[in-house]
């Protein structure tokens, strides 16, 4: 493209999202023009008042649509779950890019999630890891690994996905534990050959740190806490509608009370979670429309930044350079304390958000609450507690919902998600509550394994609550493919076996 982008298009862009030319939103963006944008977009204002004009022909003549990245793959319902997964990474594999439309172009072959995705995202590639390991493609996570490294290298942090209009946001930072993963297969030098990008990610979500106040105590992903602490927050550079999502962005900014900028800012911030959307964002119940992330402390984005902190430390210490070693073991024991001191909530004993305007936690219960098991950082007690909210609220037929609010919105319930379960099974397994963590982990095989049964396909998120619906609420229909249902599916039941 000619250094202009298909949302750059005014007002055919705009013209295109609010009359909902497509469906999805993201489709779109995605698609690839025959012209450069500036012809497209002169000849649009010429001919747009003509008689007979059609917006749909004058899309579909100037631009290419960009193809589903599973489309045409049908599953074989006469052979196991992991069989087909085991046929499904091909499908899912893509090999290193051109310069295409949107998409940035990575060096290494890479692997999808599927249904509408046609790119990779970075906190899925972690749990797609996983199941990539299983079925003993470690080259693949190697390639994967080398991927989102020259990511940071070229664009300073891992963007939410590799589309250029997803700049100006991450996605919760699972780097450091893809890194791990690798070490375990390639011996722990690993750390040492990525520890430049290590350090660059975290400066990355460190920036502006040196630069809080009491007067100035937010900027970019940073915040100062009450007692002087440094925690983060999700956040993005933007602060107009996303492109992938114009039309649903702006029809929310007409029933919001709130400046359209900082809505804007709060529902990327949103995205850049992984969580978009849930309830845990609002400030009143349901309401989508009082979303406020970015003044959120999210623990699970804590207790990353602690494993990022701790993993650099254990390189620096491999690597026998012991004053940045103290240093960064110097800050993942303060954000321990943080994360004890701001996120453990004593009348609920879980682990929950901080809204840091208000200086008070949040009283919504979610699977985030689980994040601190999962990184060892809970108390014994703590864990215990934990385990017990999880067994009497979170436990259902499927497995776990992932908050306790029905809302319309994905991230509630009753949906139920493979990173979250995995943390959860991890996390729990971490404190010896063992007899739970493996009936969460077989309900959601068998969920997975029962709807594949039926449909011939692994899907993006499931209906926990009545295991014979799909589950639903979002921006869009639910997907199938599905990389990190896979990656999960198959590292459950290499840990627990397969369900009969």
């Amino acid at each position: 493209m000619d250094g202009l982008e298909i949302h750059d298009l005014h007002p055919l862009f705009e013209d295109v999202q609010m009359q909902q030319i497509f469906p999805d939103g993201k489709t779109f963006v995605d698609c690839i023009t025959k012209l450069p944008v500036e012809k497209i977009n002169q000849k649009y204002i010429v001919e747009k008042n003509g008689i007979n004009f059609s917006l749909k022909e004058f899309i579909l003549s100037n631009f290419d649509l960009s193809i589903a990245p599973s489309s045409g793959y049908v599953s074989d319902t006469s052979k196991s779950v992991d069989e087909n997964i085991g046929l499904l990474w091909n499908v899912l594999t893509r090999q290193p890019d051109k310069q295409s439309g949107s998409l940035i172009p990575l060096p290494n072959p890479y692997i999808v999630p599927g249904g509408r995705f046609g790119e990779i995202y970075y906190w899925d590639s972690y749990f797609t890891m996983l199941g990539l390991w299983v079925s003993c493609k470690r080259d693949m996570i190697e390639n994967m690994v080398k991927n989102f490294s020259f990511l940071i290298n070229t664009q300073g942090y891992i963007p939410n996905g590799n589309r250029t209009y997803f700049l100006g946001r991450s996605q919760p930072p699972f780097f450091s534990l893809m890194v791990k993963l690798l070490s375990e297969e390639r011996g722990k030098n690993i750390l040492i050959n990525y520890l430049p990008q290590l350090e660059k990610e975290y400066a990355f979500w460190m920036k502006g740190s040196n630069e809080l106040n009491e007067n100035n105590n937010a900027l970019h992903h940073v915040v100062r806490m009450p007692g002087g602490e440094i925690m983060n927050r999700y956040w993005d550079e933007n602060e107009t509608p996303r492109p992938e999502s114009y039309r649903e962005d702006v029809e929310l900014a007409h029933l919001s009370k709130e400046n359209d900028k900082i809505l804007y800012r709060h529902l990327r911030a949103g995205a850049e979670s992984g969580w978009d959307y849930s309830s845990r964002w609002f400030k009143e119940g349901h309401l989508f429309n009082t979303i406020h992330t970015t003044e959120i402390i999210p623990v699970d984005l804590n207790c990353l930044l602690f494993q990022l902190e701790f993993l650099i430390a254990e390189a620096y210490q491999l690597n026998k350079e012991e004053k940045n070693y103290s240093m960064y073991k110097d800050f993942s024991e303060k954000r321990k304390k943080a994360i004890h001191k701001y996120c453990w909530n004593e009348s609920l004993n879980f682990f929950t958000d901080y809204d840091f305007n208000e200086k008070k936690l949040k009283q919504a219960l979610t699977l985030a609450g689980a994040t601190p098991l999962f990184f060892g950082l809970a108390t014994k007690e703590q864990a215990a507690q934990t385990a017990l909210l999880i067994k009497n609220n979170f436990l259902k037929d499927g497995g776990l919902i992932t908050t306790l609010e029905t809302t319309g919105q994905q991230w509630d319930a009753p949906n139920g998600w493979a990173p979250l379960h995995w943390m959860t099974v991890i996390g729990l397994e971490n404190y010896n509550q063992h007899t739970l963590a493996a009936e969460i982990g077989k309900r959601w095989i068998k969920l997975n394994t029962d709807v594949f049964k039926r449909t011939g396909k692994l899907m993006e998120k499931y209906n926990v609550v009545d295991t014979h619906l799909e589950a639903g609420g979002g921006e869009y229909a639910g997907q199938d493919g599905f990389g990190w249902t896979n990656g999960v599916l198959l590292a459950l039941i290499k840990k627990y076996g397969k369900l009969d």
